[in-house]
This record gives C-alpha cells, structure tokens and sequence, in this order.
C-alpha cells in the first residue's frame, strides 16, 4: 500500500524532490502510436511549456526535468522562503495566474481603494493564506502540470477518462550527492532510451536547454541556477559549478546503464569540446555567473553582438 502523500513529502527532511508521472497503462500518448503511425510528439512541448510557466508561479523550482514519450520526470526545490515573504498582493497575482480566484481576491486584486467588512477580511486572509500554502505545494505544482495537459490531449483524441495515473511517484533527495545523481539520471533519459544521442541534442530535457542559454552567455531564467561558491542565506540555487555537472553527464552518460541499451558514443570528443567552448573560456563565463546569474557572459562573438545591441538601445532611446 503506497504512503500517503504528506508522509512522502516533509520539509523538514529536504526540500529537494525527484517527481515521475506515467501515463496510463504507460501508454505512448506523448509518442507515436506504432499501430496507426499518428504522431503525439507536440503534447511533449505542451508538458515542458507547462513545466517552466508554472517555476515561475510557484515558490517551487525546477532543477531539472526529462519529457519523454510515456512518463515525465521533474526534480524540485520548495522554496519556502520565497512564498513566506510574499506581499498577500503578490500571493494573490500568482494564484490567478492560474485560477480566477472568488470575487474577493479579484476585488483586492483589482483595487488598491477597496474596503472591506471585518468578516469579509477574515474570509479574505483565510482564502489568501490557502492559495500561499498550495504555491509551495508539491502536490498542487504536479496537478497543476498534468491537469490542463490531460484536458488538451483528451480533448484532441475526443474522449474522456484519465491521461496520467492516478498519483505521481515522488522520491526526496537528502543530500548534495543525492541531488546530483538524480539530476544526472534525469538529464540522461533520452539517451538511455536512445532517444538521443547526446546531452545537448536531448529534446525537451532540462540539460539541452541549459547549455542552448549558456551559449547565449546566460543562465535559464525558469530553472534553478548553478552557483558553486554559495552565499549565506543563498538558497535559490544549486550548490554546484555548471562545468563540472555538464562534465558528469557526459561522463555517466558514456557508460552503459545495466538496465538499458542507450549511452553516448565512446568516439565522441568530450562535451566542452563539442560545444565549442575550452576550459579557460567556461572558467572565466562562471565565474562572471557566479556574481551576477543574468551578465552578460559569452564567447567574442555573442559578446560583440550584445554590446552592438545596447548601443542600438541607447542610441534610440
């Protein structure tokens, strides 16, 4: 008999957890059907657009995540600090980015004049005070993911019924080295499956998107940032060097899973060399990072391109 959610989930052992959600009867309703030929691939982009809106809404962060044909996995960061030092006003903005709320918090939302009567006040914090907890939830981020893309594929299949299995699979993460694996273990899922061949040509993996941003000289806005040398206080980030976790992807991704057939080449030139970038280029972009998570960081070319673009902006302003 599976634990109850809340068993499964404690902040106060980690705020750190590794989420996998099936389809039913693992059916490939996010793949191509063999049988008809029919080809779900675009329902892959809907979890992953889904995914990165809603790091954005919650105080939940994504450090990484696979979309594949049948399952999808997540590793979040509960960001309890966050949520607890939002305005109610705030609280209020993020739920009805997803809901419309009652006609209270629309009315506070929508005026900063309205009064209300002592009773409506109570009733008005009460409802406030639940959105807040539910934005640091994990159960509602994953309801809140696979609901709306269950709607939209039953709705393109016209039919009914369920999409995803009934509860998702959660996994807590205790420790760096914890977190590390799992995160490795994500990021290599299409190449496990051969899916890929490579991490930077994953499709709809949190890795691929990582290194096409840092190509650009930036860090992802909706993923949690690496940051190896960690502040005090600084809890919004992953406590390692980006270099060193693309190295070990590579690296893992090379050996042969027991319980799989998909790994990368052996032939293959280790991966800061594949994307263009030597060690003295990545030590001196992360070190740029590591002060600022949005510099303006890059080769010489991306960096010329960016000056030429602010100087435009100056001169037409």
């Amino acid at each position: 008999m599976p634990l109850a959610r809340k068993r499964q989930i404690c902040l106060t052992d980690t705020p750190y957890y590794h989420c996998v959600s099936r389809c039913v009867r693992r059916a490939y309703l996010c793949g191509k059907d063999n049988i008809t030929g029919k080809s779900f691939e675009h329902r892959r982009q809907w979890v992953e657009d889904r995914l990165l809106f809603l790091s954005t809404v919650f105080a939940i962060d994504v450090c990484a995540y696979a979309i594949m044909s049948n399952h999808s996995h997540v590793v979040l960061h509960v960001n309890v600090n966050d949520a607890n030092q939002w305005t109610d006003k705030q609280v209020c903005a993020r739920w009805h980015k997803l809901h419309k709320g009652t006609l209270l918090t629309q009315q506070f939302l929508s005026s900063e004049t309205t009064s209300f009567s002592a009773p409506e006040l109570d009733s008005l914090q009460a409802t406030l005070s639940i959105y807040r907890q539910r934005l640091m939830d994990i159960s509602w981020f994953m309801r809140e993911l696979n609901e709306p893309i269950a709607r939209k594929a039953n709705h393109e299949d016209q039919c009914t019924g369920h999409f995803w299995e009934g509860r998702f699979k959660s996994q807590a993460l205790l420790d760096e080295h914890a977190i590390a694996a799992c995160m490795v273990y994500v990021d290599l899922n299409p190449i496990r499956a051969k899916l890929a061949t490579t991490p930077e040509t994953s499709k709809h993996t949190s890795v691929r998107r990582r290194i096409i941003d840092l190509k650009h000289g930036k860090q992802t806005s909706t993923l949690m940032p690496f940051v190896s040398n960690v502040l005090p206080r600084q809890t919004t980030v992953i406590p390692f060097n980006l270099i060193d976790y693309l190295k070990l992807v590579d690296l893992s991704g090379r050996s042969l899973h027991p319980t799989k057939s998909g790994a990368i080449n052996m032939n293959q030139s280790p991966i800061l060399q594949r994307l263009g970038f030597d060690e003295q280029t990545w030590n001196t972009l992360f070190s740029s990072f590591e002060e600022t998570f949005s510099v303006a960081a890059g080769q010489n070319d991306t960096l010329k391109s960016y000056k030429r673009r602010r100087r435009h902006k100056r001169l037409v302003a």
